[in-house]
């Protein structure tokens, strides 16, 4: 059997994802699905797909920080700390000054690190791996510095919150109530607007944007600002799910909405994904985690598991498209 006949197959399969770039995502997903039917049918239920979306969201969310900056070549390793820096402030401040007060604080915060990212991005150019993480490491001490001035006003959880993070509608989360307006407004504008095919360009040729009249700087303070809202808005629905005020409360959340962005077959060089992809990346890495606690997976083998399985989903995606 020659090569060319061996490459064949796989050159159709890498147009058809090239194509069709989220049937694979959908695939893998029902085949994890299957698998957990195999290892225990009585867990598949209205139950566990509810607490399956529940659980997605906040990381669907956070991902679409990554999903954004990353079709400009960029990246956000400073949304989980942003969105910490929201629940704690959102949790701390209501007792003092009510709830609205309390979320119109936090959000302010949230732009606040995603404005400064965008600053040192657009005008110092810095590079956004560097910037990000030196801002979320910043961010940090801040909230630190911040906890020791509250540390004795207690905590309270705004009722709107507790009902978007646990409630539940003819057996749906709450959660969708924000998360489907969220998704649709994100999904139109990567494709529709204006500004959604400046990051497109961007990311695929800086210089040739820049040559075109795009203002490039403008742009990426737009970005990153938006992915600071965004991960504030991640942050208040993670706080009512949860009800704890916690100093790493997102921080968990960073580096598999990398993942879920990644998996979702957006390109880490820029140019290429969407957040549909992201979407079904969050809902892989959710069953899968649920597969691992399943399974009883000590805690090391399950990090090295899921960052195999990440590894080879990603380089077996880029290895099809690149033939197709």
């Amino acid at each position: 059997m020659t090569s060319a006949t061996t490459d064949a197959p796989l050159a159709r399969l890498g147009r058809l994802m090239v194509d069709n770039p989220l049937l694979p995502l959908v695939v893998l997903l029902f085949a994890l699905i299957g698998v957990l039917a195999l290892l225990n049918p009585a867990i598949l239920s209205m139950f566990w797909a509810s607490n399956t979306l529940k659980i997605a969201i906040p990381l669907a969310m956070l991902a679409a920080c990554q999903t954004l900056t990353m079709l400009t070549g960029g990246i956000d390793l400073s949304a989980g700390t942003a969105a910490t820096v929201a629940a704690y402030v959102t949790a701390t401040a209501t007792p003092l000054i009510g709830a609205p007060g309390a979320i119109g604080i936090a959000m302010t915060c949230a732009l606040a690190i995603g404005m400064v990212n965008g600053v040192g991005v657009a005008f110092a150019r810095v590079h956004p791996l560097i910037m990000t993480l030196g801002t979320g490491l910043i961010a940090t001490g801040c909230l630190l510095v911040y906890q020791r001035s509250v540390i004795s006003t207690g905590t309270e959880y705004p009722a709107l919150l507790v009902w978007l993070g646990t409630g539940r509608t003819l057996g749906l989360p709450n959660g969708l109530a924000l998360f489907i307006p969220f998704a649709i407004l994100i999904l139109w504008a990567q494709r529709r607007s204006g500004f959604g095919r400046l990051l497109y360009a961007i990311g695929s040729n800086e210089a040739a944007a820049r040559l075109s009249g795009v203002r490039v700087w403008q742009v990426h303070l737009a970005l990153y600002s938006l992915s600071g809202v965004i991960a504030g808005l991640t942050g208040l629905l993670y706080l009512g799910m949860v009800k704890t005020a916690s100093l790493s409360l997102a921080l968990p959340l960073d580096l598999p909405s990398v993942a879920a962005a990644v998996i979702g077959g957006t390109s880490i060089f820029g140019g290429r994904g969407g957040y549909g992809g992201t979407i079904l990346g969050a809902l892989i890495l959710t069953v899968l985690a649920t597969m691992l606690t399943l399974l009883q997976m000590p805690e090391g083998g399950r990090r090295i598991l899921y960052g195999a399985i990440i590894l080879a989903v990603t380089a077996l995606y880029i290895r099809l498209t690149d033939r197709g």
